[in-house]
């Protein structure tokens, strides 16, 4: 069973989130700009120096959104020399992590440009999206921070953290027009970075300013995995079902497996867990009921959504064609059989589809800050890496010359 500490945690946060679905329901959606964060949850800012082993970085990739992205890059990509390079102190020579801007400002964050001369490392690209049931979260969270910075340290992987649009300024289909804006844009860095390579002149001329450094120099986007939490695997499963349909239109882009940790599904038909723990830990059912209104909108909302169902029939491309998927489940989460039933279904296909269900365990319990240093969110990630490897670990593909 959860610890006495986390069911007294647990009323705490499921009274504030009540009062904060309460609140946003004044909200009149205005799904022009939107919104990707809430003030009242704490940010961490980026940081594009090796702190801890990862640095990380901000863009927004659409001048018409608030869309926003996250780029976190592990320091394996750096030769041992600049590693073990000490930042200098104030006033002093700048450091190989550094580099002179046009108006004599100096950027102390990292630089592919640093490596003139040697070989970039190549990494895989994890696309994250956060949880939060479409109204809440966001990339930058310190709790969303600290998760991508362990998945990037132990997978050795860029991982581009996804700040899609929140409901209810911006409902449904405002975060998975986002997901897929993101796919196609990550495509689409692949290809101005192969123009760039070629030196092509049309690039020079009108393409340069486009490029993201990091992504150029070290993303190998022909190893994708998308990895999504909670409603973050429900939008990490319908862009699976894009990229299927894209085929060959996303190359260089390859989406090999996505990751769904305990993904957010509803259905009309209510199954065992949804009776059983109906007011489980953090996340009861009631409470996220509102959250997929919110969403939705009340107008349009049903427990059948495609949204919120996969295994809908004809939401999209034949089950046999989707990646290797692997589930994380949580033994006291009311949602956990429908994840647990749409594993089955994509093993009956002859998908790779193992699933991981975690004893005494609950909803986000891999991913909340004041559980990510458990033994459970710790193994969680262990094991997550341990299965993604075998997609994403391509003799040869190391390094680019």
């Amino acid at each position: 069973m959860p610890s006495l500490s986390l069911k007294l945690y647990s009323l705490f946060f499921k009274y504030h989130l009540r009062h904060q679905l309460q609140s946003l329901k004044q909200i009149q959606p205005d799904p022009s700009f939107g919104i990707t964060s809430r003030p009242e949850e704490p940010a961490v800012p980026a940081n594009p120096t090796f702190q801890d082993g990862v640095a990380t970085k901000d863009i927004h990739v659409d001048p018409l959104s608030s869309l926003s992205l996250r780029i976190f890059l592990p320091d394996t990509v750096l030769p041992v020399s600049l590693k073990t390079a000490k930042p200098p102190k104030r006033g002093a020579a700048q450091s190989p992590l550094s580099s002179d801007d046009s108006d004599g400002a100096v950027y102390r964050g990292y630089s592919p440009d640093q490596l003139m001369g040697k070989r970039h490392r190549k990494l895989p690209i994890f696309l994250q999206f956060h949880g939060g049931g479409f109204v809440s979260g966001s990339n930058d969270t310190s709790s969303n921070d600290a998760f991508c910075r362990r998945m990037a340290k132990l997978c050795d992987v860029i991982v581009v953290a996804v700040g899609y649009r929140l409901a209810p300024e911006s409902p449904y289909p405002a975060a998975f027009e986002d997901g897929v804006l993101v796919l196609k844009w990550v495509a689409k860095q692949a290809n101005l970075a192969t123009l760039r390579n070629a030196r092509s002149r049309i690039f020079d001329s009108f393409g340069s300013s486009m490029v993201e450094p990091w992504l150029a120099a070290h993303g190998d986007p022909s190893r994708c995995v998308l990895l999504g939490v909670s409603c973050g695997a429900n939008l990490a499963d319908y862009i699976a079902r894009k990229a299927v349909e894209a085929a060959n239109l996303l190359d260089p882009l390859k989406v090999v497996a996505q990751v769904l940790m305990y993904p957010f599904f509803i259905g009309s038909i209510p199954t065992k867990s949804e009776i059983k723990l109906a007011n489980s830990y953090l996340y009861d059912k009631d409470t996220s009921m509102l959250a997929w209104k919110l969403f939705l909108t009340e107008e349009e909302f049903d427990l059948d959504h495609p949204a919120g169902n996969p295994l809908l029939p004809g939401t999209g491309p034949p089950l046999k064609s989707m990646p290797p998927t692997l589930t994380v489940v949580a033994e006291h989460d009311w949602m956990r059989d429908r994840g647990i039933a749409y594993s089955e279904e994509l093993r009956k296909a002859n998908v790779d589809a193992p699933l991981l269900d975690y004893k005494d365990t609950v909803h986000e319990f891999a991913t909340l800050d004041v559980l990510l240093h458990t033994p459970q969110a710790k193994a969680c990630a262990d094991d997550i890496t341990i299965w993604v490897k075998k997609y994403i670990s391509i003799r040869g593909h190391e390094f680019s010359y």
